[in-house]
């Protein structure tokens, strides 16, 4: 005879046995609820981690920006840009990284919902913040400011990625040519950001103490807020009886 709870509310583990019975009730109407849960406050986690991740990482441009004294290499490209077209540096990021979305085609990355909000959110973020902040003058406050933008883009980089809904166009189409090419991944970064950075600094581009402390913090900072962000894989579920069987309370030996 079936054990069942005694109220339809009543709190229990499907695959405890009652206190006063050897079976257990089917899983079926308590676990899938449970289940349900959980996967909703997992992507709502996900989602809330890629989304404030990208704010925050334009934030970060836009504190860099600010400080004056050197930005990353995609920046001085997006800044370099800005000054030769006229457009805003958060337009500039949003146009280059369409542009460098439609270079996933021949090399077949397939983009996810993270690689199309990075190509918009960043470059919406950086321009509000960069509305508001003023610039930066006297290394007294230039120099604090560029670190605090530094280690920003860190915990914004740490976070988005976390989330795992796909990489930026930029980090997929260094990761796509390293598998179509057969180059280490180290080599095509430093070829592409060598590239980026040559001409954003022919463009007009900032290229200076920031960008070198860019260069050597970005790395330990992201893989050390991949692991304060990361989100648990969820434990798989527990096969469940058939209908009407009855759950025996020992364990399998």
């Amino acid at each position: 005879m079936k054990t069942r709870p005694p109220f339809p509310d009543w709190p229990y583990h499907p695959h405890k046995s009652s206190p006063h019975s050897g079976t257990q009730p089917s899983n079926r109407t308590r676990g899938e609820p449970v289940l349900s849960r959980s996967k909703g406050s997992r992507t709502s986690r996900r989602l809330a981690h890629l989304y404030v991740g990208l704010t925050l990482y334009g934030l970060s441009c836009a504190l860099m920006v600010r400080a004056g004294i050197g930005l990353d290499p995609w920046d001085t490209f997006h800044q370099g840009l800005g000054e030769q077209t006229g457009w805003s540096m958060g337009v500039a990021t949003i146009v280059v990284g369409a542009a460098v979305l439609l270079l996933w085609i021949p090399i077949r990355q397939r983009p996810g919902l993270g690689t199309v909000s990075n190509v918009v959110v960043i470059g919406l973020a950086m321009d509000a913040s960069l509305a508001v902040l003023p610039d930066a003058h006297g290394l007294a406050l230039q120099i604090p400011q560029m670190l605090a933008g530094v280690v920003l883009n860190g915990v914004a980089t740490g976070m988005y990625i976390s989330a795992r809904y796909g990489p930026g166009p930029r980090d997929g189409l260094m990761t796509g040519l390293h598998r179509r090419t057969g180059l280490s991944v180290r080599l095509v970064r430093t070829l592409i950001e060598i590239a980026v950075l040559a001409s954003g600094w022919a463009l007009g581009g900032a290229v200076g103490a920031g960008t070198v402390v860019y260069a050597l913090a970005i790395g330990p900072l992201a893989q050390f807020f991949l692991r304060v962000f990361a989100i648990p894989e969820p434990a798989p579920a527990e096969p469940e009886p058939a209908d009407g069987a009855e759950c025996d309370a020992t364990p399998a030996r």
